[in-house]
């Protein structure tokens, strides 16, 4: 029986380049896969953007208004998406419906909380239904374990505003931080 995954990590933690090096085993072996991410994700557009330079297009921009299964038109072995938390829980079910009823494998990396600490719609559906989770890990300025992203608009750190708001976009950025580093910042 094929599986759901979730694969998490604040922000560069090698999640967009993990997408990337999965998609190229199953490819290299000669099988299909489909790689999926959220069209609210537009930061890169249509491309899966790696911080090592590598980058890819996706199959299919999902809205969140789509279907999944309307986005699977030939057979595939495995599919793979980044941004994860920006599915709705209805598609994260459907990404679990598939893997279960056809036997299709799910991958879908994303982040777990916000720059808020609150977790992702999505990536609370994942945590809840996937049947493997792996935290993929980075590090803080201070060399422990990252575990938050907090934002900054214009080099400073904010903690109030909405949940999504893309990097690279009126001067927004972010930072992987510990826990420790991330209520220094908030104080």
């Amino acid at each position: 029986m094929a599986k759901l995954y979730f694969r998490y990590g604040a922000m560069n933690s090698g999640k967009s380049t993990a997408v990337l090096q999965v998609a190229h085993n199953y490819e290299e072996r000669g099988m299909k896969v489909l790689i999926m991410k959220p069209a609210v994700d537009t930061k890169g557009d249509d491309q899966i953007d790696s911080r090592i330079g590598k980058s890819r297009k996706v199959d299919a921009l999902i809205t969140p208004e789509d279907l999944i299964r309307n986005h699977i038109k030939t057979k595939v072995d495995c599919i793979i998406t980044d941004e994860a938390q920006f599915f709705t829980p209805k598609q994260i079910d459907e990404f679990f419906d598939i893997a279960v009823k056809d036997n299709i494998p799910v991958i879908c990396y994303g982040i777990r909380t916000d720059f808020q600490r609150n977790l992702f719609p999505g990536s609370k559906r994942l945590f809840e239904l996937a049947h493997s989770l792996e935290e993929l890990k980075t590090i803080c300025r201070c060399g422990k374990k990252a575990i938050f992203n907090a934002r900054k608009i214009n080099d400073k750190f904010v903690f109030e505003g909405s949940q999504v708001a893309i990097d690279g976009s009126k001067k927004v950025t972010y930072e992987s931080l510990c826990g420790n580093c991330y209520l220094k910042e908030s104080a």
